[in-house]
């Protein structure tokens, strides 16, 4: 991912709060000789603290044997994205419709180093975390090695810790384009109120000030 200095986050801090947010992503696997990459789709708990990621995934997944022989990853998060229509960006003096079109957005890629999670307990453990992670409220059970309504269940999943070891994050939102150019695309992003454009507005605000 090509991140321009414009496009770098200020500090850990606002990648690690954006990411507090997005808890949706995708894991890169490398694939064994032959085979493509693994990719997939999941949900997680990221624990900024303790510099990990929880989650779990189905004991028949078929990404184990290639994560077991390179437990080296990636988690990819993409959010609050969307198209700008070339004229908002044009430069002073020039024709609107010499604008470029772009697109905004946020990524945060992590290099991990895996760990499997066998052990019952451990399971059980791991999913009570992304449990309280997603219902802060509660309203389920906990989850016991041997007990209902879940410890029957835990032989179907194999737990993952996720040990971030590299962050690497880009906030696209035109911060090295002049000041009528960003006030242009926030009205455009204001008048226009599609899916992920106010995110991408506020965005853009916010890296203004700072």
């Amino acid at each position: 991912m090509l991140i321009h200095p414009w496009d770098a986050p200020r500090a850990d801090a606002e990648w690690q709060q954006w990411l507090a947010g997005h808890d949706f992503g995708q894991l890169a696997v490398n694939g064994l000789p032959g085979e493509a990459p693994h990719v997939q789709p999941l949900h997680f708990a990221y624990d900024a603290g303790r510099g990990e990621i929880v989650t779990h995934l189905a004991r028949p997944n078929p990404l184990w044997p290639a994560l077991e022989a390179c437990p080296d990853v990636l988690l990819s998060v993409v959010d609050d994205y969307v198209f700008v229509p070339g004229p908002w960006q044009a430069a002073p003096g020039v024709p609107p419709e010499h604008g470029t079109p772009t697109s905004f957005y946020t990524a945060v890629q992590l290099r991990c180093r895996a760990h499997v999670v066998d052990d019952p307990a451990e399971k059980a453990a791991l999913l009570n975390r992304q449990v309280d992670h997603f219902q802060p409220r509660g309203g389920s059970a906990r989850a016991a090695a041997g007990e209902a309504p879940y410890g029957g269940m835990l032989a179907g999943i194999r737990g993952l810790r996720l040990e971030v070891t590299d962050a690497r994050a880009k906030f696209k939102y035109a911060s090295h384009k002049p000041a009528v150019v960003r006030d242009r695309i926030a009205a455009g992003l204001a008048a226009r109120g599609g899916p992920g454009d106010a995110r991408a507005r506020d965005h853009l605000l916010h890296r203004q000030e700072t």
